[in-house]
This record gives C-alpha cells, sequence and structure tokens, in this order.
C-alpha cells in the first residue's frame, strides 16, 4: 500500500502554537513530531514499508519492530478516520 492523505486531510503548520496539525472538515488533530514525519512521507509515492524505512534511519536509536509498530498503528487509526487512503 502506498497510503496519501485523503483529499478532505490537509497537514498544516499553526505559526501561533508552533505545531504541525492535520485539518479536515470542521476538525483537526495536532499532530507530534513521530506522527508529522509519517504524515509527511502520505505523498503516495511511499511504501509503508518506505516510510517505516525512513524513520527507522531517521530514529536510529529506536528498535526497528516499534517503530513499526508505531506506524502501523497511526496509519490503521487515520484509516479508520477516512484521513489517509492508497494511492
Amino acid at each position: 500500500m502506498r497510503p496519501r492523505l485523503a483529499g478532505k486531510a490537509r497537514l498544516r503548520f499553526d505559526r501561533k502554537g508552533e505545531r504541525y496539525m492535520l485539518l479536515y472538515p470542521e476538525k483537526g488533530l495536532v499532530l507530534n513530531d513521530t506522527a508529522t514525519a509519517i504524515v509527511k512521507l502520505c505523498t503516495g509515492e511511499h511504501t509503508v514499508q518506505a516510510i517505516i524505512d525512513t524513520l527507522a534511519a531517521a530514529y536510529g536509536a529506536q528498535p526497528r519492530e516499534a517503530i513499526e509498530r508505531e506506524v502501523l498503528s497511526f496509519l490503521g487509526a487515520m484509516a479508520d478516520r477516512a484521513l489517509v487512503e492508497p494511492a
């Protein structure tokens, strides 16, 4: 699967709060740094495995298995909310 943001979702930087938010109709989610990194890679160009590989390289101190669990859990939650979809 090559996840991408759903058409209704937009990643925006909130300058006032100095944080990224995932905005969708009449709602929004404040994202932590890891969630932001995942969402930025959800372009439809990267496979889930490539996203995991990229984050494993960036967060080398963390066990790869933990990163994989986090990515899969996050993408699953976003898919349940229809905020990511396959490209």
